[in-house]
């Protein structure tokens, strides 16, 4: 039989990569910092994974999660390995949690696509740029909300921080909350020297129309 040579193939095509665009034939070529998000297998948990890529190796990981107990000790053990690893190597290590393999596996589509936050930006981001979605006391932002018929809502952590009072309205309706940044309150007694007493006081804060409240109730136990 005679080879036939095809006329259609003119090989990828070219993927945006921190400001240029550029045809990708190899991991070592992708250098990129994006998230990516996972759940495992029964969807008791969720993970999200930031990478700072260069040049097909992972510099920079940030492993955020929630729900059980393995899945933090998983997240422990994948911060020690993927720094280091080529974006090949990273994908194909069981990091024991389902959720963060799930992780792993969506942000490696990202990166191969040129789908990652930094393909528009000139040179990427520099290793270090995953702590600062923590803020400065170095903490994942958590929200934790609960509500049944028989009790209403229950605001119990938000961006702010660990809420510690609801303020309610005369018809009983959450109008605000009273809260402590847990991170600032850590920072100032580890760093800073403070007493808990103050770091305490100092970090509680007020959102919404706290200060108008009918009434205060603690979320957790009224």
């Amino acid at each position: 039989m005679d080879c036939v040579s095809g006329c259609t193939v003119h090989g990828p095509s070219p993927i945006p990569q921190e400001g240029s665009f550029g045809k990708v034939t190899d991991c070592s070529q992708i250098s990129a910092f994006s998230h990516g998000c996972g759940t495992c297998a029964p969807q008791q948990g969720a993970c999200k994974l930031t990478l700072n890529v260069k040049k097909g190796v992972v510099q920079e990981a940030l492993v955020e999660v929630v729900g059980c107990s393995g899945m933090t000790q998983s997240a422990a053990m994948a911060a020690e390995i993927l720094p280091g690893r080529s974006l090949i190597e990273a994908l194909n290590t069981d990091l024991v949690c389902d959720a963060i393999n799930v992780a792993m596996r969506e942000i490696f589509l990202q990166l191969i696509y040129g789908r990652s936050q930094t393909a528009f930006s000139r040179g990427g981001l520099p290793v270090g740029a995953g702590l600062e979605d923590l803020g400065k006391n170095m903490r994942s932002l958590i929200g934790t909300s609960y509500g049944s018929l028989d009790k209403g809502p229950r605001y119990l952590e938000c961006a702010e921080g660990y809420i510690t009072k609801l303020g309610l309205d005369g018809k009983g309706r959450i109008i605000g909350y009273e809260y402590v940044d847990t991170g600032k309150m850590m920072s100032m007694i580890t760093r800073g020297g403070a007493g808990p007493a103050e770091a305490l006081a100092q970090s509680t804060g007020a959102y919404g129309r706290y200060s108008e409240a009918a009434k205060t109730i603690n979320p957790r136990e009224e």
